[in-house]
């Protein structure tokens, strides 16, 4: 399978990456450069919400492939987004209640690949991410979701809390793995739910888990203190789906 190509340089090859619509996660853009066409990269990448990175030269030179960026470089996302309204558009044609992962700041590609991967099989519906301070769909989470970005959405959020909170309007419950949570053969799992999935070092922040209707721990015997982020949310994943099938 091919992957389309992630890092966009020069300022015609970037303008007409945004003009396209194509979804772009990060410009980096010379520090201190004034040049018109650079301005206009920058004011169209504010528009679409781009982040923004003002860097030295080195840092372009570092990152550049062909050597010839012109001052800026762009990182489109892999696949394109999806929209939260698509995801549960597919659980509806699907005649199932609504099951989506939702991932509060998952920083390691091969994490978020990983997840995407285990969501595709668990059988959810989509995965939401958030904007900032997380990874986005790169090439590294293409290759390790193993073909799954293919089948299953991923949406970007501004704010996972305020996400939650639409969600529950729609009657969404939801449910963030804690070690300090019941343990999860113990809540009711069945139904239109939410799966969230917090960071790498930090797990669920406290915003989001205040949000959250239910807290569910792994049962751990070992003598290590955590699984990994996306083992857990295959645990997890596995627990939601043997109830959903006793549910029939």
């Amino acid at each position: 399978m091919r992957y389309e190509e992630l890092t966009i340089e020069g300022r015609n090859a970037v303008m007409e990456a945004f003009r396209s619509g194509k979804t772009i996660d990060k410009l980096f853009v010379l520090d201190g450069c004034q040049d018109g066409p650079v301005k206009s990269i920058v004011r169209e990448a504010k528009k679409h919400d781009t982040i923004v990175n003002f860097v030295a030269k080195e840092r372009l030179d570092q990152l550049s492939d062909t050597g010839h960026h012109q001052g800026v470089i762009a990182f489109a996302a892999a696949y394109e987004y999806a929209e939260v309204e698509d995801i549960l558009k597919i659980a509806e044609e699907k005649g199932e209640p609504p099951f989506v992962f939702l991932l509060d700041g998952i920083e390691d590609p091969h994490n978020l690949g990983a997840i995407i991967r285990t969501a595709n099989l668990a059988g959810a519906h989509g995965v939401i991410i958030p904007k900032r301070r997380a990874v986005g769909l790169t090439a590294t989470v293409a290759r390790t979701s193993a073909g799954a970005l293919n089948y299953t959405p991923v949406a970007k959020v501004t704010n996972i809390a305020n996400t939650i909170e639409e969600l529950k309007e729609k009657g969404m419950w939801f449910v963030c793995a804690d070690m300090g949570g019941e343990v999860m053969y113990r809540l009711n799992l069945k139904g239109s739910i939410g799966l969230v999935i917090g960071n790498e070092g930090d797990g669920v922040s406290r915003l989001v888990k205040e949000k959250c209707d239910m807290i569910a721990s792994i049962p751990m015997k070992g003598d290590i203190d955590s699984l990994n982020a996306s083992v857990a949310a295959g645990v997890l994943a596995y627990e939601i789906v043997r109830q959903r099938l006793g549910a029939k």
